[in-house]
């Protein structure tokens, strides 16, 4: 069992319980005590689930839940909260929670709920990633566009994989580094704009349209409108 969960609760012996008991079950699990260090986590982290309080010290749970929804990330999400109404529960429903469980709960139905989560999860899971008309069978590590094969070395396909995975979303030049290389070559590195440009002459061979664009000063985006 390898997949990541991450804790955004500021209530520390909670998280110390939930941490104990997490890590026993086998999960890597991270954990922040505030919104804002929350999302940081989650963007460098790339959690499997979240389990996220409602009342946080900066961003609160439904900030935090739209933000990661806006990007279309479609991760699980298991809200605690004390805030036990039907108003309450439907405000966190809307906002793109999956679960909710109010304070004080037991932990035992916790993880049964995160395991049935996570079981959704990988049922649901795409082998299949795409936009426009490029194509990239996670099965294979075959990536195809306008029905033309495309050659791709490993970190050529980790790169694409990465943008297929967070479509519209603006990746900065730290995250990248982190999840295609596992580490930051530094400010004056231009390794990944190297990157950038194999893959950009292998998809865009025929002329194709641009999917990948250059953020100044902050990263790269995968969509389709400059």
């Amino acid at each position: 069992m390898n997949e990541r969960i991450l804790i955004v609760e500021d209530d520390q012996a909670i998280v110390r319980v939930l941490k104990r008991t997490l890590t026993y079950e086998g999960y890597n699990v991270e954990s922040e005590f505030d919104g804002e260090n929350g999302y940081k986590t989650y963007e460098k982290f790339h959690p499997d689930l979240i389990i996220l309080d409602w009342m946080l010290p900066g961003m609160d749970g439904l900030e935090f839940c739209d933000r990661i929804r806006s990007t279309e990330d479609n991760v699980p999400i298991i809200m605690l909260t004390a805030k036990d109404t039907t108003n309450d529960r439907v405000m966190g429903l809307d906002a793109g929670v999956d679960d909710y469980m109010v304070k004080p709960f037991e932990i035992e139905e916790l993880t049964a709920r995160i395991r049935a989560l996570l079981r959704r999860t990988k049922s649901e899971r795409i082998l299949t990633l795409s936009m426009a008309d490029l194509v990239l069978d996670t099965s294979t590590r075959q990536a195809n566009r306008g029905g033309r094969t495309i050659n791709l070395t490993a970190k050529e396909y980790d790169l694409l994989e990465l943008f297929l995975r967070h479509p519209r979303q603006v990746l900065i030049r730290e995250i990248i580094f982190d999840r295609v290389w596992g580490y930051d070559f530094g400010g004056e590195s231009n390794v990944l704009d190297v990157y950038i440009r194999y893959l950009r002459q292998k998809i865009e061979e025929k002329g194709e349209i641009r999917l990948i664009h250059t953020v100044r000063g902050v990263g790269y985006v995968m969509r389709e409108t400059p």
